[in-house]
This record gives C-alpha cells, structure tokens and sequence, in this order.
C-alpha cells in the first residue's frame, strides 16, 4: 500500500450545469457494498460493460489515480468511452469521491455514498460537472448527450452490477483488495 497522502476531493460542488443522479437499495450491509464499489481495480470482474480498470498512482486510503474505460451499450453495437480519475475513499462515512482529470468529462466531481436504510443500503452515485467546454454546443452535449446517455447510461449499470455482486456475496466474504 502505498504511503502518498490521500486526494483532498472533498464533496462534490453544487450550482453545475449537469447534476445526474443514480440510486439503488442495495440488499446488502452498507460495508459489503462499500467494500466492492471502492475496489475499483475489480470491477471489470463484475461489470461486462467495463473493458478495464487500473491504478495509475495509489494513495493510503485506498484512491489514487485510476484510468477506467468502460463501454456504452447501444443495442448490438458499444460505444467506447475512457476516463481518468482522482479518487479518494473514506472508509468512516463511508463515501468514494473521484474528480475526472482525463478524457470528455474532465472537471467532472463524483460522489458514491452508502446510507443504510431498512433493508440493506442506498446507494447513490451523483456526478456534477459543467460539460467540456466545446464552444458552441458545451451546453447541448453536457446536458442532452453525455449526462443522460452516457454518464447516466454507464452509471446505472455499473449500481445495477455492483449491487448484485455485493447481494450475492456471502457475508463476510468481501474484504478490499479481494472483492
């Protein structure tokens, strides 16, 4: 593990442009889900939509820099997307945040949090961003093409995976670095 100071991402910001928000009960204790969703390095081994997952620089909480690519699915055919994150974990809360640094959705600022409720856990991913600064069409793209294509697209399927991953796991059974 490495012993580099952990990304001070702090929450996300408020007053963007894009706000997307995913949300799932998760039929999981909150430390199963946490622990597979901040084990991001496993994720291609749950997700068929991720092509790849990798730690560019690791950090002592568990984030570093990570570089993900995942597939947008339309139909028969993917559409390729790749980004590059900070990533931060805080395991007392618990929340994983990232602040893409590479790739379409540079600026953009994730929050994955995990609340128990009666039932198991919700989780929610919400991504705030203000598009990529294209001139003429930042706006349009951010907010008719990415956000709800491909952020919310992505998003969801990736809840969707890592919540049926932790639901079948057996208690006890996920530890970080194992999931």
């Amino acid at each position: 593990m490495s012993t580099a100071a952990p990304f001070d991402l702090g929450p996300p910001p408020t007053g963007r442009l894009v706000t997307t928000v995913d949300e799932l009960l998760v039929r999981a204790p909150v430390q199963r889900i946490f622990d597979i969703a901040a084990a991001v390095e496993h994720w291609p081994a749950y997700l068929t939509h991720y092509r790849y997952v990798r730690f560019r620089e690791q950090r002592r909480d568990g984030g570093g820099i990570v570089e993900m690519a995942a597939n947008r699915p339309f139909g028969l055919f993917n559409w390729p997307t790749w980004w590059l994150s900070e990533m931060a974990v805080n395991r007392d809360v618990p929340w994983v945040r990232f602040r893409h640094i590479g790739g379409v959705t540079t600026h953009m600022d994730v929050e994955w949090s995990f609340t128990e409720v009666s039932g198991g856990t919700l989780t929610r991913i919400v991504h705030v961003w203000n598009g990529p600064g294209w001139p003429l069409i930042s706006d349009f793209a951010a907010t008719q093409v990415i956000a709800p294509v491909f952020v919310h697209g992505i998003a969801s399927r990736t809840l969707a995976g890592l919540a049926k991953a932790a639901e079948r796991s057996p208690a006890g059974s996920v530890t970080r670095g194992a999931a």
